[in-house]
């Protein structure tokens, strides 16, 4: 169901759609693991993908990326016509732990994910040899 909503149509060859669906597959996994609510499941999905697309799209440092999502969070935050972020949608235990997700599966990894997103990848040659 993940890879029909997120229109990953190359997933049996593509890396990067590969890496996409473990990355928002993982998420919503523990989310639902850590009981949230329907509405706070989806909060939480957005969280993710902003912060994906602050690096993905917007090629955002580390960083800035940190900043955005902590102005995210605290309802600060708009993007678009819509606001991100309701303050009182998660507990402070509940904004820690999303917290600490997004550091061990995004941030810690983040050079990795901007080489996968910012670097142009040869083509391998594939042939009777």
């Amino acid at each position: 169901k993940m890879e029909e909503f997120l229109n990953l149509t190359q997933l049996k060859t593509s890396l990067k759609e590969a890496i996409l669906l473990d990355y928002y597959t993982a998420g919503f996994w523990w989310a639902k693991e850590m009981n949230f609510s329907l509405i706070q499941l989806s909060g939480f999905m957005d969280l993710l993908n902003f912060a994906l697309e602050n690096l993905r799209d917007k090629r955002m440092s580390l960083g800035d990326n940190l900043k955005e999502l902590e102005r995210a969070m605290s309802g600060r935050g708009k993007t678009d016509s819509e606001e991100r972020g309701d303050p009182d949608l998660f507990s402070i235990e509940q904004a820690k732990a999303i917290i600490d997700y997004l550091v061990i599966s995004l941030f810690k990894h983040y050079k990795t994910y901007e080489y996968l997103f910012h670097r142009r990848r040869e083509e391998p040659v594939i042939s009777n040899e």
